[in-house]
């Protein structure tokens, strides 16, 4: 079924919130497993139809943020949703200490029950009020940034629609394009810091409240980590400075002697990556979405049936327009076993990375579409993300038919900004174990750790002479520091993941693709490090992940040849 035609029911949630109690009664009082069952199946179908009300009100509401009707609905949603979760808790309780919890783990597997006992650190009646005033925060936040209209060079654009300017090639057209853009930030900063403020200390106020010292271990038990802990983040963390900075760094330095800049690059320098230009898609939207068709019928039986199931149901939506969220991602619409892509095609590289990165979840998603139970669809977010950052690995070969003769720039910089993006992400993930340990930071001192982080982290960053930017106000920009804390780490874990993906294709393509495939069908039902040593991956908390793919991926930008990149 095409999206436009999918039906938004808007829950009964006094009637939902009933029904949850009466499943929770059947499977007390249950006299045999099939009666439990029934019971189960029931629940499911109940946050089947809850998750779809979420997934198409959030969709369409961020489509287009001045729709009232769905600005309305969101509110709506974000408000009454932490109210059901004291009925889901019951449940979820009921479900762990049922007599028959043995029978379920040998129909649905083991995982579900360990991530249930995880879900119940993160919920407590008392913290309801806190619960729907951070919703109302994330949405406020969502909206401002959807606002922007930035004045450039007679026009007005959206934070999307400005960045094929703040790559251009001609040094005083791009740096007024980020200059541009900085004072957007710079006239909302006192906004965005009071936004945030007012996040970390209604988070903290929600950890406090249920005995955390602070919002870490919440924040933690929320992301449903179940098999790696802050240590292993902060060992991680260790290993990227000590293999992928100096890596990072080289692949700067490299950059600024082809564009003629002096070392460290002040932020609109570090936008253009080579001389003549980045490599840009050939084409449009529908040209790219018509190659990014080819490609998927040509990588295998599997994501050809896929491809066309989106595209002929217009699961996308992908032109960056005024009101429109920012950003892209993939959402699933479980009644409808359908995913969603959602994206803000530019003009630039970015825009064949959306149509394999978020294509690479939906396809993880639309693998798993049958799965019972519904926990099993989906594995943990880092997870989730090896689907995506693997699948515009597996693309390389097609560059080609996306970039025409730019297709080596295009591979060039893709690696290069894979070995870049980690200690980005990672320092993303730092800062916010710094802000929750110190809840009560004042704003200004938020800017100063940011600044002390990205001499750390991205030394090849020059402060100063960019507005906003320069000021080490940037985290600001980047919208799951406030709308999803801790996430970002599951990026880099990912990358990293993706990365000995990248590796094993040099070696052998379709062996890849085969541990690939099979890692994407266990979906939900194990756990990371499981998912990991399912692939044959070496696990990211270690040294050797990031010492052996840093390797690798020298020996190969050093393997091109440089006339080339230009």
């Amino acid at each position: 079924m095409k999206f436009s035609e999918m039906q938004y029911i808007r829950p009964d949630f006094e009637a939902v919130r009933a029904t949850i109690t009466a499943y929770t009664a059947q499977l007390k009082g249950a006299a045999d497993f099939a009666a439990a069952d029934a019971a189960f199946l029931g629940m499911q179908a109940v946050e089947s139809a809850l998750l779809t009300a979420d997934a198409i009100s959030y969709v369409r509401h961020t489509i287009d943020t001045r729709d009232e009707f769905y600005d309305g609905e969101v509110r709506l949603l974000a408000e009454q949703m932490p109210l059901l979760k004291e009925a889901e808790q019951g449940w979820q309780k009921a479900l762990l200490a049922s007599p028959y919890r043995g029978e379920f783990e040998a129909r649905y597997g083991a995982l579900m029950f360990l991530d249930l006992e995880i879900a119940l650190k993160t919920f407590d009646p008392a913290i309801v009020a806190e619960m729907q005033e951070e919703n109302a925060l994330v949405i406020e936040y969502n909206n401002l940034i959807a606002s922007a209209q930035i004045p450039f060079e007679g026009g007005v654009y959206t934070l999307s629609q400005l960045t094929p300017f703040k790559q251009d090639p001609d040094d005083s057209r791009r740096r007024a394009a980020w200059e541009a853009e900085g004072r957007f930030y710079q006239e909302k900063g006192e906004e965005l810091d009071a936004l945030y403020d007012r996040l970390v200390k209604v988070r903290t106020a929600q950890a406090r409240k249920m005995g955390y010292e602070n919002y870490i271990e919440l924040g933690y038990y929320r992301m449903g980590r179940n098999c790696y802990t802050q240590g292993d983040v902060e060992k991680f963390r260790a290993a990227v400075v000590k293999y992928l900075v100096p890596v990072a760094d080289r692949v700067v330095r490299h950059q600024a002697g082809r564009l003629g800049k002096e070392y460290p690059l002040n932020f609109a320098d570090n936008a253009l990556f080579y001389r003549g230009g980045n490599a840009a898609p050939r084409g449009d939207a529908g040209d790219i979405l018509e190659m990014g068709r080819k490609f998927y019928h040509e990588l295998s039986p599997e994501t050809a049936e896929f491809i066309d199931f989106m595209l002929e149901n217009e699961l996308m939506d992908v032109l960056s327009r005024t009101g429109k969220s920012g950003g892209g991602y993939c959402t699933e619409i479980p009644d409808y076993q359908s995913p969603f892509i959602f994206a803000n095609f530019n003009g630039t590289q970015g825009d064949v990375e959306v149509i394999t990165h978020e294509a690479g979840h939906a396809f993880a998603a639309y693998t798993a579409r049958d799965m019972v139970p519904l926990e099993n669809r989906s594995p943990t977010l880092e997870s989730c993300e090896i689907h995506s950052m693997s699948m515009e690995f597996f693309a390389w070969p097609w560059a080609e038919g996306f970039f025409g003769p730019d297709a080596d720039k295009f591979r060039y910089k893709h690696l290069s900004d894979a070995l870049t993006f980690i200690p980005y992400g990672t320092m993303v993930d730092h800062f916010q174990h710094i802000v929750f340990e110190n809840p009560d930071m004042t704003p200004a001192r938020r800017h100063g750790i940011w600044k002390e982080l990205l001499g750390t982290y991205m030394p090849w960053m020059k402060l100063g002479e960019i507005p906003f930017y320069g000021d080490a106000h940037g985290w600001q920009r980047q919208m799951h520091i406030y709308e999803r804390p801790f996430y970002y780490i599951d990026y880099c874990l990912a990358q990293t993941a993706a990365l000995e993906f990248w590796a094993a294709m040099q070696a052998d393509r379709d062996s890849a693709w085969r541990r690939y495939l099979a890692l994407v069908r266990l979906a939900g039902t194990e756990t990371f490090n499981g998912l990991m040593a399912s692939a044959g991956l070496d696990t990211p908390f270690g040294d050797n992940a990031l010492r052996t793919v840093s390797a690798a991926a020298v020996a190969w930008l050093e393997s091109v040849d440089p006339a080339k990149l230009v």
